[in-house]
């Protein structure tokens, strides 16, 4: 079945207070939601206006530049100081800060507030997947966690885990959308691997009785 997608844009303009540009470093990655694509090149204009620079990056399952989904959780390798984030909401900046060492400033268009999130905002998060990881080390019946939904879909992740672990064995638990009371149904399974979004492992991880890591955070090891 073939899926239309409507982006819903903000009509409101959004202005980057002066207080803010003057904390922001030289260089910074600027990010949005879909809904704020309008006015990410004149927030651009003007903070380049006060002598910094501003770069806007197209990441994976996007169309724009400069656009941020949820699931955007990803090292960013290009040449900035920070990141700042327009949006309301932790969602989507909380992505930004959860594999990168680098400030992340964020201005809600609404309220016109800003602030700038702390390590302390992430570092439960953190500390649980490390948790997590040092689990599937130690696991041998370890449950792998496969959507069928369009862009979650990674079974190549899946056999390319068992390549990389000969010496566990793997469960394949593939499901549309995860109900995690079924996961019970497994009792003797040790750990699990998520394939699907990798939101579920850090902002879901409490629903699962056993560890529960990203596939990436283990192939990347």
């Amino acid at each position: 079945m073939r899926t239309l997608f409507v982006e819903a844009r903000y009509n409101g303009g959004v202005d980057v207070p002066d207080e803010l540009v003057r904390l922001l470093p030289a260089k910074v990655a600027l990010f949005t939601s879909v809904q704020f694509l309008g006015s990410i090149k004149s927030a651009a204009k003007k903070i380049e206006g006060q002598g910094k620079k501003v770069i806007l990056i197209r990441t994976e399952h996007t169309k724009h530049a400069g656009q941020l989904l949820g699931c955007n959780i990803k090292e960013f390798k290009e040449d900035f100081d920070a990141f700042l984030y327009i949006g309301d909401g932790l969602f989507h900046p909380k992505a930004l800060m959860l594999k990168n060492n680098k400030p992340v400033f964020v201005l809600n268009p609404f309220s016109k507030k800003y602030f700038k999130l702390e390590e302390k905002d992430v570092k439960d998060v953190k500390k649980k997947q490390r948790g997590a990881l040092l689990g599937f080390m130690s696991s041998k019946e370890v449950g792998v966690l496969i959507s069928t939904k369009p862009g979650q879909y990674n079974i190549r992740k899946a056999y390319e885990l068992e390549e990389r672990f000969p010496e566990k064995n793997f469960y394949y638990l593939v499901f549309n959308t995860l109900n995690y009371s079924e996961l019970e149904n497994f009792p003797f399974i040790e750990c699990f691997v998520n394939t699907a979004c990798p939101r579920i492992s850090y902002d879901e991880a409490y629903k699962f009785r056993k560890p529960v890591i990203n596939v990436d955070d283990i192939l990347r090891t």
